[in-house]
């Protein structure tokens, strides 16, 4: 398996690209009108919102679970809430890669609000623990689907001008999601917080009536004035959409059997996806599901008096910098992103680590030396998020979302998908632990080094998809791409 030598192919792709279908790329380009696509993108991404509703919920919630609440959760159950979300996101994960297949994207993603509403619902009634868990288990279902549906939606709607930002945008909506619900967890209990929640995926059932199924799935589902229909829809009425449909449909005439395990010898299949999979568990070794399942307890444990302030603070920063990388992506490309993405992290759990290696070299000294250094783990927090909002938060979705050839978009995606919410559990469940065994600043050093090989593992294998459309990515990985 030679995955580096497709990889140097991607990158010299652009100087391969014959200056015609350049100039005729871009005089279709300059005729297309992208209000409708960013309106389909903006309804899409309330689905992320909800997702970034359900990640957060458990920042703010636990601490008053745990000390205010009647049902006064133990240490045990506060970790098994604020992790079996994943869980049910792998399972989600599964679910949407069949649906997308199934039903498409759009109903795909109106039905994934239902569990939404129906998870937070449970939540707010919730007379005990295993009502707060069933309500858990179904908002992570949803995000499970929501996390493969949007990318594959957006980047199937999207031209290759503007797919990097679009597509970057769901991670910004996350992004806004915890961010809300740590600005509303400063002025609610929980049940008023799990009502706030179920908000944005009620607006996202009926914002996503309105909107069109992508043209990609409808010409492979052999509706072809349908498709047609989608795509003037998208680009406006006086995009000449000839252009870009003939090349859609030529590439789904190339693929107009359905995908079968056997396809995974297949080299244009297999080699994004190994790329993929390491991809998202590489995202979620960096330790990021669990610094932000657990801002409020690391700010308590680094000795911030306002811990649920700082942890706000660091949703700031990371909605900032995640709108940063959105605007620079389609300018930058994905890869120097990452790599810098990955440096900064790596920089910054380091320093956190020493930190609390700090903090606990000195557990016999007067408590005023750890305020001392309190600045040094606010300002961990805030390197480390806005490392990962400018790379490894929104790219691993995207390049997901580009790089998977349409017949194997579904599996794939979902083989991506459980890759990522099983490693988010796994790291999650077992964070008290390894702080508990390794102590907390062995735990940040061994983020450090996972931050690190991802640096490595970019430079040697991912690919830029800048600039380029789904086919010519697909085309590349096949080895029919322009010499």
């Amino acid at each position: 398996m030679d995955i580096q030598s497709e990889t140097s192919r991607l990158l010299d792709e652009d100087e391969a690209e014959p200056p015609g279908l350049r100039s005729e790329r871009e005089a279709y380009l300059s005729k297309v009108k992208n209000s409708n696509l960013y309106l389909a993108t903006f309804a899409s991404v309330l689905g992320p919102l909800s997702f970034g509703f359900v990640l957060g919920y458990s920042s703010p919630a636990i601490p008053d679970l745990t000390r205010t609440s009647d049902l006064r959760l133990t240490d045990a159950q506060a970790s098994w809430f604020g992790s079996i979300v994943t869980v049910g996101a792998a399972v989600g994960g599964l679910l949407g890669g069949w649906m997308v297949e199934k039903i498409g994207r759009k109903l795909s993603l109106m039905f994934c609000s239902l569990p939404f509403v129906f998870g937070f619902t449970v939540i707010i009634a919730a007379q005990n623990f295993w009502m707060l868990l069933v309500g858990r288990v179904l908002t992570g279902l949803a995000s499970g689907v929501t996390s493969l549906v949007v990318p594959l939606y957006i980047s199937e709607m999207a031209h290759e001008k503007v797919r990097g930002t679009l597509g970057s945008c769901v991670q910004l909506m996350v992004v806004l999601g915890i961010m809300g619900v740590y600005l509303a967890g400063l002025f609610l209990d929980w049940r008023w917080l799990a009502i706030c929640s179920s908000i944005p995926p009620t607006l996202l059932l009926v914002c996503m009536c309105f909107m069109p199924e992508t043209p990609r799935f409808l010409l492979a589902q052999g509706k072809k004035r349908e498709a047609e229909e989608a795509l003037r829809f998208l680009r406006g009425p006086d995009a000449p959409i000839e252009w870009e449909w003939n090349r859609i449909e030529e590439a789904c005439n190339e693929q107009s059997s359905s995908f079968h395990l056997k396809d995974l010898r297949d080299p244009g299949v297999y080699k994004p996806l190994l790329i993929g999979m390491v991809m998202m568990i590489f995202q979620q070794m960096t330790g990021i599901n669990a610094i932000m399942f657990y801002a409020e307890n690391i700010f308590e444990q680094a000795h911030f008096k306002e811990s649920d302030l700082a942890s706000v603070i660091v949703g700031l920063i990371q909605v900032f910098f995640t709108a940063v990388a959105a605007l620079v992506m389609d300018k930058a490309g994905r890869k120097i992103l990452l790599i810098i993405s990955g440096a900064a992290m790596s920089v910054s759990t380091t320093a956190f680590g020493v930190y609390f290696y700090m903090v606990e070299a000195s557990s016999q000294a007067a408590e005023g030396s750890h305020a001392d250094l309190a600045w040094l783990a606010l300002l961990s927090m805030a390197v480390f998020i806005t490392g990962f909002a400018l790379g490894w938060g929104p790219i691993p979705w995207l390049v997901m979302s580009e790089i998977f050839p349409l017949k194997a978009r579904g599996f794939a995606s979902a083989v991506c998908v459980l890759t990522n919410w099983s490693m988010a559990f796994l790291v999650t469940k077992t964070f008290q632990d390894m702080m508990n065994t390794l102590t907390s600043a062995g735990t940040f050093w061994l983020f450090a080094c996972f931050c690190i090989a991802n640096v490595i593992f970019t430079i040697a294998f991912v690919p830029e998809t800048k600039g380029k459309t789904l086919e010519q990515i697909e085309a590349t990985f096949r080895g029919t791409a322009g010499p």
